[in-house]
């Protein structure tokens, strides 16, 4: 148990419990050969942990459910995870640092480039949407995305927004059609996108801090290649395009509002109350029983919301959940 924080002799206690419920703790030291006061430290430690709780007021421990103990325990590990990824993505200052050491010996690309294929193409957008401070303007578009293209983009996304580039994307109103599309949209507005939809375009368009433009050859094969300019004319030309759809598409909220969408998760009642149980209660049968619906119906819709969040886990399912907030 130790790569969810657990000591040693945590576990050790944990388990002495499972065997003996409804048991004091007095001499636990004795049984386990640990000094008392490591004893101590540990009981405390597994209360706070909730893997054991008291029985009663005659001093007697009972543990807590495996399943139940370590679905809490994977929620505060990854919780704590999350808390340290958001601390490593806002250390920009250090990257900026760093490139401020080349000074003058690393100029600034000049002229257009071209991109070959697909995979040049994606390496050189993750390298922009890396180095990017300021904004990142888009017009995407598709109909839906794969997902694939929803599990490649989400990380980047998300960590251009914790470090508080500002995201503006216009796509076409028939995403709010495809499901897991629209969430992945509405989840990047949770976080501080921006995003509108129109009826219809064929344009292409990444800008990376109004000094990068990216577009295909050819909107309708992108497997063709792109070029990415970096003259200020041509650039400012592109951002002038860009400004222009931007002011006649409509917000997401408000088309989403206008649809009958629900904007802060897009669930079905049924779904949001099955996302509410996994998190409140242990067991598939406890969860069923409280839906009305069978255990078999019940783990179906798990299985599809932690499908739709993305998640491995029903502990990492809750823990997206929140931080979308859709709980």
């Amino acid at each position: 148990m130790s790569v969810f924080g657990v000591s040693a002799s945590e576990e050790d206690i944990y388990r002495h419990f499972l065997r003996n419920p409804d048991t004091p703790a007095d001499d636990i030291h004795l049984r386990l050969h640990i000094e008392p006061d490591t004893a101590r430290l540990c009981l405390d430690r597994l209360h706070e942990l909730g893997l054991l709780h008291p029985t009663g007021t005659d001093g007697l421990i009972s543990p807590t459910d495996p399943e139940v103990a370590l679905a809490r325990l994977v929620d505060v590990r990854l919780h704590a995870l999350h808390q340290e990824l958001q601390r490593v993505t806002r250390s920009r200052h250090v990257v900026d640092g760093l490139r401020a050491e080349l000074g003058a010996r690393s100029p600034s690309p000049q002229g257009i480039e071209q991109l070959e294929g697909l995979t040049e193409i994606r390496d050189r957008i993750d390298d922009l949407a890396f180095f990017a401070r300021d904004e990142i303007l888009s017009v995407e578009p598709y109909s839906k995305l794969s997902p694939e293209n929803i599990e490649r983009s989400r990380p980047l996304d998300l960590r251009c927004l914790r470090r508080g580039v500002r995201i503006r994307s216009v796509v076409l109103r028939k995403v709010l059609e495809h499901g897991p599309t629209a969430n992945y949209l509405r989840e990047l507005v949770s976080h501080g996108a921006m995003i509108r939809v129109v009826e219809d375009t064929t344009e292409r368009i990444l800008v990376y801090d109004h000094a990068a433009a990216l577009v295909p050859l050819d909107p309708q094969i992108t497997s063709r290649g792109a070029l990415l300019a970096h003259k200020s004319g041509i650039v400012a030309n592109i951002i002038a395009l860009f400004e222009k759809i931007w002011d006649e598409a409509e917000d997401l909220t408000q088309a989403d509002s206008a649809d009958g969408g629900d904007v802060g998760s897009g669930l079905s009642e049924i779904e949001q109350r099955v996302l509410l149980l996994m998190c409140s209660v242990g067991k598939d049968e406890a969860g069923a029983r409280e839906l009305g619906v069978s255990v078999r119906t019940y783990r179906r819709y798990v299985a599809d919301l932690m499908e739709m969040l993305g998640a491995a886990s029903r502990a990492q399912a809750a823990l997206l959940a929140r931080e979308r907030g859709w709980i």
